[in-house]
């Protein structure tokens, strides 16, 4: 069967495919810790669950609007002001079967064929496919661990070519968990000021789990507010992942194009996750500071962990639920059948002989690391490290 080039092009994500083996070894029996998905272990809170059977109840079971309904996209404009003193008109809301659908509909409508996209490494698996589907290039930039993982204002400014269109990053990041500070953000918006041609997507779907204080978004610098496009929605912080609610913030001209591609793919997403989102959103949240402190204990359970293993070095994330150590100290040993040469045969051996499923660092753009992901309980944390230690050391 010939089938079509782009999908040739595509990668499957290196993370579903850790999750799907997770899934099959636990199939046969296996004892499996599955530190691979982004996803909390809460369950969605009981007053947003009681929103959404409301909804079937009030007969939210039609079509909806292509952008969302209108009091939810009034809810995220409110939202954003409260939360981020930003300013939106409801028409500048489009709400998205996903925040990756956000992020699509965004690269689809900005990117042409041969654009540049600047990604900073290590980076989301996804925002490397989208632009492949696009049929863009992605200028990868390193960050170092010494450095958190943060992009500088250098670094920017030599990745900016003629070429350059789109610039994607994530604050709280996915996978290391970096929280870019406002000096930090501004430093950056300096370098864009000087190229008014470049449009910035400000992935903050992480943004209710940060253990430092207030979220910065790069949008709030007005001179640049019209060039950012703001994905955000509610997987992250309400416990909402299978719900599949994501949105953009953006300038009407890219809201009403990103209307226009939605509506020849999807048209508007689920009826009842929309009502259910509208609750999360325009609630306190009581629950999902509950959950940001679930989260900092676990990280720094794992982070104390990680620090009695010989041949790891962590860095220090401020948010997201994940850890991405530097794990090629472990490249060229041995045990057994094994042999480690890549972060890659490090995944498949402590999946196999921990019984610890990791993803690696090859996925995000860094070959040295692993991202291991704390959305799970203490007690199981506890067990994984207490394996992880075992397996490890007995590479020599």
């Amino acid at each position: 069967m010939k089938l079509a080039d782009r999908i040739a092009r595509l990668t499957e994500s290196e993370t579903l495919q850790m999750a799907k083996l997770s899934r099959s070894l636990k199939a046969e029996g296996r004892d499996i810790i599955d530190l691979s998905l982004g996803e909390p272990d809460f369950d969605t809170p009981a007053f947003i669950k009681d929103a959404a059977k409301k909804a079937i109840d009030e007969g939210y079971t039609k079509y909806t609007p292509v952008a969302g309904y209108l009091d939810l996209r009034e809810a995220i404009v409110k939202k954003l002001k409260r939360d981020n003193g930003l300013d939106y008109t409801p028409e500048q809301i489009v709400v998205s079967t996903g925040a990756k659908q956000s992020i699509a509909n965004v690269v689809m409508v900005l990117v042409n064929p041969g654009d540049e996209v600047i990604i900073p490494a290590p980076y989301w698996v996804s925002y490397r496919e989208i632009v492949k589907l696009a049929e863009g290039t992605f200028n990868v930039v390193a960050t170092s661990i010494e450095n958190e993982f943060k992009l500088t204002p250098t670094q920017l400014e030599a990745a900016i070519t003629p070429k350059t269109k789109l610039f994607i990053f994530s604050s709280p990041c996915n996978p290391t968990g970096t929280l870019y500070s406002r000096a930090e953000l501004q430093a950056l918006a300096e370098v864009f000021y000087r190229h008014p041609d470049i449009y910035i997507i400000s992935d903050e779907i992480y943004e209710y789990i940060n253990f430092v204080g207030h979220h910065e978004s790069i949008a709030q610098f007005e001179k640049l507010k019209d060039r950012v496009i703001v994905v955000n929605g509610c997987s992250k912080g309400y416990a909402m992942t299978g719900w599949r609610i994501g949105y953009t913030a953006s300038s009407i001209e890219i809201a009403r194009s990103c209307d226009k591609m939605q509506g020849q793919i999807t048209s508007g997403t689920c009826a009842v996750s929309q009502r259910a989102a509208l609750t999360a959103i325009s609630s306190p949240l009581t629950e999902t500071d509950r959950m940001r402190k679930a989260f900092l204990k676990r990280r720094d359970l794992l982070l104390a962990g990680l620090k009695n293993i010989k041949g790891i070095r962590s860095n220090n994330p401020e948010g997201a639920f994940y850890v991405f150590p530097d794990v090629s100290y472990f490249f060229g040993k041995s045990y057994g059948t094994y042999t480690i040469k890549t972060a890659d045969d490090l995944c498949m051996y402590l999946i196999y002989e921990a019984g610890v499923s990791v993803v690696t660092g090859n996925a995000f753009g860094n070959p040295d690391c692993i991202r291991i992901s704390y959305a799970t309980s203490e007690e199981k944390l506890t067990e994984a490290l207490k394996r992880l230690s075992v397996a490890l050391e007995k590479l020599k």
